[in-house]
């Protein structure tokens, strides 16, 4: 029996060490990818049993600059910020000056949710677990895009604006905003701006050279990758975000190199340096962050057999062929990454990318691949099967755009009286609008998200097309006027027009009354 034993697991051994694969494996998994995504660059780290295994970079920097990336190619790695926030507030914990049970309010007197009650019990980890009772989003359009003029004081009192989708810590969605109030605490607490705090107490411990806490803070731009977007099958260079109120929810850009590191000593439970003699928190803070707080749907695929999936603090977690996963994935204007860690395998993997949006599908079958791996499974053919998902999505998504815009050049001839709809609307969270003529065209503009304006094309039955001239992410609207029974234009509800439009475009939340 014991040598049975002994033969078996050494043949499962074997096999599991068989099925990783080698540099050059991953090098056409990742060339395959790219060509098909229509991807610009990525990096690509590896971390094994308490090392960096492999780090190397593919493509461009940039179509402009032709520059090669490599494995110190800066990149936004957007809400994989998520988990940084979440570890600095750990770290305040273990300092004395908070308590994960401690009250928004407590920090933020300005702070105040759709109702007395979730207000006065909000407290700090409830800002960290997407469970508020507010819908997908909400409230981002004060972010997104970048460029408006919201305060962090306006986005602490436009929750109470906000209508929630389910009761207060009984569902799952995801959010933004809830997170810039958490740096905000962060900064009361500490008296260090987040961004601040994240370079001392984090990035530099760690020695994450080539990582910043935002945009802003970055003094050199050599090794910095440029986000690409696809139009009309054409990829361009698009702008930088600009640096939000604070970067908590999506502001680091670091390599992947770098982000390696940062993998490294959650899997050494806090602790750092050539013995591990040094610790960035401890093990009891590991566990509340690795711990499920929020219940999410489980992925039931009979190849990883998985029984539990949910969101702990900054991370998310599930169970992979009896091994626990830890993971996340992030999403900005032209950079997305994807963060996998299996502490039980010792094993992690960071892949960052600077192309909208095939950097996402880029990421997803790689990063499958290269875990099935680790895991002793067969070639999958990820990449081939994304890819064709990815098509049917894509085609989709076009048939209901094609035939919005074509409706609207079909009617482009009517006659109707534009003057009707001509007024300023207010929604109570997102400001004052204004439906204007501009060179006999109607036109859209917001007041406070300033690149949030476009012209405004009749579709059918009081609806209008908004092709916004702001182009970095497919946002196109809609805007449905409503009247009274006087023939009075009284509001605007919005939505978008592609089925593919990003969750923080949330224009449905939008209630735009007439004020005139």
């Amino acid at each position: 029996m014991k040598r049975f034993i002994v033969v078996i697991l050494s043949t499962l051994i074997y096999l599991s060490s068989f099925a990783q694969m080698s540099s050059r494996d991953i090098d056409r998994l990742v060339e395959d990818a790219m060509q098909k995504f229509k991807v610009v660059g990525t990096s690509i780290s590896i971390v094994k049993d308490g090392k960096i295994i492999y780090s190397k970079g593919y493509g461009l920097k940039s179509i402009e600059s032709k520059e090669q990336a490599d494995k110190n190619t800066q990149y936004c790695i957007a809400s994989n910020s998520k988990a940084f926030t979440t570890t600095a507030l750990a770290m305040l914990v273990e300092d004395g000056k908070l308590s994960w049970e401690d009250k928004v309010v407590d920090y933020i007197p300005e702070f105040k949710m759709y109702n007395d009650y979730v207000t006065n019990n909000f407290n700090i980890q409830d800002l960290l677990t997407h469970r508020s009772g507010l819908g997908l989003g909400a409230g981002d359009l004060t972010i997104f895009p970048d460029g408006s003029d919201f305060t962090i004081i306006d986005i602490a009192k436009n929750f109470q604006y906000m209508k929630p989708q389910t009761p207060f810590r009984t569902h799952f969605d995801y959010d933004n905003l809830l997170y810039l109030i958490a740096g905000e605490v962060l900064q009361r607490v500490s008296g260090m701006s987040w961004e601040n705090f994240i370079e001392t107490r984090i990035l530099k411990p760690l020695e994450m050279n080539h990582s910043v806490s935002g945009i802003d803070m970055l003094k050199d731009k050599k090794d910095l990758a440029s986000p690409h977007a696809t139009e009309k099958d054409e990829i361009k260079v698009i702008p930088q975000y600009a640096q939000m109120i604070n970067g908590a929810a999506a502001g680091i850009y670091a390599s992947s190199d770098d982000v390696a590191k940062w993998m490294l000593v959650h899997l050494n439970h806090g602790r750092y340096g050539d013995n591990l003699e040094q610790q960035l928190f401890s093990q009891d803070s590991q566990n509340e962050l690795w711990r499920i707080h929020t219940v999410t749907e489980t992925n039931r695929n009979p190849r990883y057999n998985s029984h539990f999936s949910g969101y702990g603090l900054g991370f998310d977690l599930s169970d992979i062929r009896g091994n626990m996963k830890v993971s996340h994935t992030g999403g900005m204007p032209g950079m997305l990454s994807k963060v996998i860690m299996i502490p039980d395998l010792d094993f992690g993997l960071v892949i960052l990318t600077n192309t909208s949006e095939g950097g996402a599908f880029l990421f997803e079958s790689v990063s499958s691949a290269i875990v099935d791996s680790y895991l002793g499974l067969d070639d999958f053919k990820w990449v081939d099967k994304y890819y064709a998902y990815s098509k049917t999505r894509e085609e989709h998504a076009d048939s209901v755009t094609i035939h919005v815009w074509e409706t609207v050049k079909k009617v482009n001839q009517k006659k109707i009286n534009k003057e009707k709809y001509i007024g300023i609307y207010q929604d109570p969270w997102f400001g004052k609008i204004e439906v204007f003529m501009k060179d006999k065209q109607l036109w859209f503009k917001s007041y406070r998200s300033l690149k949030l304006n476009g012209a405004m094309y009749y579709y059918q039955n009081d609806t209008f097309a908004i092709k916004w001239e702001y182009r970095d992410m497919n946002a196109d609207a809609l805007a449905i006027f409503t009247f009274d029974g006087k023939e009075k234009v009284q509001a605007i509800k919005m939505k978008g027009i592609s089925p593919n439009i990003d969750f923080s475009f949330d224009f449905q939340d939008l209630d735009l009354k007439r004020m005139d």
